[in-house]
């Protein structure tokens, strides 16, 4: 097995590297005070080719596979949580919703501005009662002439309110269960019935609008649907599958901000005569930190090893979004005890990485259900 990038996906991945310390990290804290929508960020990622990472040129993407891709992401998600997270869902839910279910004429009409960063893209599932119980969505899309009329609402909505093309999960046939869900593609600036409820104040992921959307009699034409009637449910597995490998690349991110962060205080601040990274059990926990976050990496570029070479990775990427997610937030927490009171205070970005890393434990499959997947994959195998 081969663990080292390639010379290109160094390049790449250095190249966002430097991009995040020159423009983000420098903003990483004001984005998390205002919660505003860093739109200017978004236009210079556009163009260094980062909002449609995955995808081939010949749609306007950068055709990175996906160990380059998860890097970048990594990289992006070190300066930015909030940020990280509005890339993620614009390039693995609702781009990659278009690219992996559309036909050829929706992937050029809809994936290559998604790709260039002219739209913003959205990935609309989860309602107030279907979080991880998808089948139950009272969302309908109702067949009317040569299209259908979409109604309902959804919530936790990630960019809801700044994306120009939201992917859309709804009940074509409201008695058939999970077997009953379509998708659709919404375009918020053009359809009639598009209304932004409002948007989440969290505890962190800030920078990245958490929307509450609602459809009042929304017209859709015909070739609005992803693939055919009833596909539904399953292009949202197979999506969500493919995303958590990149929840896990937001996780890596977040934990070496942390970690990085603990070790540079670590090394500067004196007690007792001497930096406290000289104590046995500061350093200790220097090297479980790092120790966990090697090991996330790896089991993050296994899942992405997988995909990239179309085998099954439903297991891998549960097992890569749930550790990396977790150790995330196990290391965030230390980085916050080796800062000791300063690391409570917004003085110190200690804080910020700790309610960052929470969320990745929670969308795009809780621990709970990851646990529950990774279960039944082992029974079935």
């Amino acid at each position: 097995m081969e663990f080292t990038l390639t010379a290109e996906q160094r390049q790449m991945r250095d190249v966002v590297a430097d991009f995040v310390d020159e423009e983000v990290v420098p903003r990483a804290a004001a984005i998390d005070e205002t919660d505003e929508f860093p739109a200017d960020l978004i236009a210079e990622m556009a163009d260094l080719g980062l909002m449609g990472m995955p995808f081939p040129e010949e749609y306007g993407g950068a055709g990175l596979d996906y160990h380059a891709y998860a890097a970048c992401l990594a990289e992006i998600s070190r300066g930015s949580g909030g940020l990280g997270t509005v890339v993620a869902a614009h390039t693995s839910l609702a781009g990659n919703m278009v690219y992996a279910f559309g036909d050829e004429t929706q992937r050029e009409t809809y994936l290559s501005p998604l790709n260039r960063g002219e739209d913003i893209g959205a990935f609309a599932l989860s309602e107030a009662g279907a979080g991880s119980d998808v089948a139950a969505m009272t969302t309908t899309a109702e067949p009317d002439g040569d299209g259908y009329v979409l109604s309902g609402g959804k919530l936790w909505t990630s960019n809801g309110s700044v994306a120009d093309t939201v992917i859309v999960f709804a009940k074509t046939d409201t008695a058939a269960g999970h077997r009953g869900i379509s998708a659709f593609i919404v375009r918020p600036g053009e359809d009639d019935g598009f209304v932004v409820e409002g948007t989440e104040k969290k505890l962190g992921d800030k920078g990245c609008p958490t929307a509450e959307l609602r459809f009042d009699d929304l017209r859709l034409p015909s070739d609005r649907l992803l693939g055919e009637e009833g596909e539904g449910f399953v292009q949202a597995l197979k999506t969500l599958n493919g995303g958590r490998i990149t929840i896990a690349a937001r996780s890596v991110g977040i934990a070496r901000a942390a970690f990085e962060a603990a070790r540079t205080y670590a090394t500067e601040r004196e007690q007792f005569g001497g930096p406290i990274s000289d104590f046995q059990a500061i350093s200790h926990k220097l090297a479980d930190m790092d120790t966990k976050i090697q090991a996330a990496t790896l089991l993050m570029h296994k899942a992405a090893d997988l995909k990239e070479r179309d085998e099954p990775f439903i297991k891998e990427a549960a097992q890569a979004k749930l550790y990396a997610s977790e150790i995330s937030r196990e290391v965030a927490n230390e980085g916050i005890q080796i800062h000791g009171g300063y690391g409570y205070t917004k003085d110190f970005p200690a804080e910020r990485f700790y309610r960052d890393a929470k969320l990745s434990e929670i969308y795009e499959g809780t621990s709970e259900v990851l646990r529950n997947t990774i279960a039944q994959q082992l029974l079935d195998e």
